[in-house]
């Protein structure tokens, strides 16, 4: 009784699967990134934010980035805005507080053309995603917008990676 017991125990989990590699597509490999498109006057935003999506994407994801156009995927993004305004000044006009934002477009799309990430709705069947990231800066403290951009860039990173998870 008991060996029946255990076998119809493994036999009914078997299309389940454990671990951090449960939450991503298995009919999924290679993902291809090509560097990111930028439409800011900051000439390295699309490559620091290529870079960052890579770095997560193999710290994360199963997914082996690669540098083929045929790879199973493949993950298309566009840097839109970069902006800054200052909050507070001080009596002379230097800034104490600013506020930085960034946002970026991204599809994620397979050989075929169909769109992967799909963990929001889409009501104009566009295949981008748009995300926006704010960091507050403080030159003060010894905070530059070199610093805090790049951490807008990480955290950008991190989201379009999470969007790459698979729907429950």
């Amino acid at each position: 009784m008991l060996c029946l017991l255990t076998t119809l125990c493994l036999t009914g989990c078997v299309g389940y699967q454990v671990g951090p590699q449960a939450l991503f597509r298995n009919d999924i490999r290679t993902i291809h990134v090509p560097i990111a498109r930028n439409d800011t006057f900051r000439h390295d935003l699309g490559v620091r934010l290529t870079e960052a999506v890579i770095r997560e994407i193999e710290r994360r994801t199963p997914y082996k980035v690669t540098g083929n156009p045929n790879a199973d995927s493949t993950l298309t993004m566009r840097f839109l805005t970069e902006t800054k305004r200052v909050l507070t000044e001080t009596s002379g006009d230097d800034p104490r507080a600013l506020d930085a934002v960034v946002s970026m477009q991204a599809a994620w799309v397979d050989r075929g053309g169909q769109l992967l990430m799909q963990n929001q709705l889409l009501p104009n069947q566009d295949l981008a995603f748009t995300f926006s990231q704010s960091s507050r800066v403080v030159p003060e403290a010894g905070q530059s917008i070199e610093s805090e951009l790049q951490a807008a860039i990480d955290d950008l990173a991190t989201r379009v990676v999470s969007q790459m998870e698979i729907r429950w």
